[in-house]
């Protein structure tokens, strides 16, 4: 995300929190941005970053946040997104509604681990054995949350190591290097195996 883009979401952020403020001046309402709605900002903003979990001020939004659970998976993600609507921002924009709609969806479901999760499809080699291969597309709901306009997410962004074919797997962005190297050396290992497996049959 550029630099400007980002200022920008960060500006529309504070100029509601300085809103707010002018009104509870006016108004002396000591409840007026503060509590969830005030949670639901700094979690807004936290959670539009990278460097929002290394943060020990996003600590209590994200952990509000996070602690947001329903029974059914779908009523959880609905919770979360009323959530984020409550700071005024919110829907200041067509740009900002899409950005708490795409972190409602999105954050904290676009890690490594899930996605190796959510991304294996069962497989059956020429040999009729059954394997799991990792998809190397992230879902729309993640690319939509990492790759939206207000968001800077590109520290914490996983990446693909390999082919899906020849089980490539997600591994987080500060793992990638030495991952790519151990995933290239098992790599090889296989095919030898296969080269000397093929030379026995024949």
């Amino acid at each position: 995300m550029s630099q400007p883009k980002l200022l920008a979401a960060r500006m529309l952020l504070l100029a509601s929190a300085l809103t707010a403020g002018t009104v509870h001046a006016q108004s002396d309402n000591e409840a007026l941005f503060s509590g969830t709605t005030r949670l639901a900002c700094e979690a807004l903003l936290c959670l539009s970053s990278s460097a929002g979990g290394s943060i020990g001020a996003c600590s209590p939004a994200l952990s509000h946040y996070f602690g947001i659970k329903k029974r059914k998976f779908s009523d959880t993600l609905s919770a979360r997104l009323s959530f984020l609507q409550q700071c005024p921002v919110a829907s200041q924009t067509p740009a900002m509604a899409s950005l708490v709609q795409a972190i409602s969806q999105g954050a904290g479901r676009c890690d490594a681990a899930s996605l190796n999760q959510v991304l294996q499809t069962l497989k059956t080699d020429r040999r009729g054995r059954d394997y799991i291969e990792i998809g190397n597309t992230q879902p729309g709901y993640c690319s939509a949350y990492t790759g939206h306009a207000y968001t800077d997410l590109d520290a914490t962004t996983p990446k693909y190591v390999g082919k899906p074919e020849d089980g490539g797997y997600w591994v987080e962005p500060g793992r990638y290097e030495a991952e790519l190297v151990k995933y290239q050396a098992a790599l090889e290992e296989k095919k030898k195996r296969e080269r000397e497996q093929y030379d026995s049959d024949w």
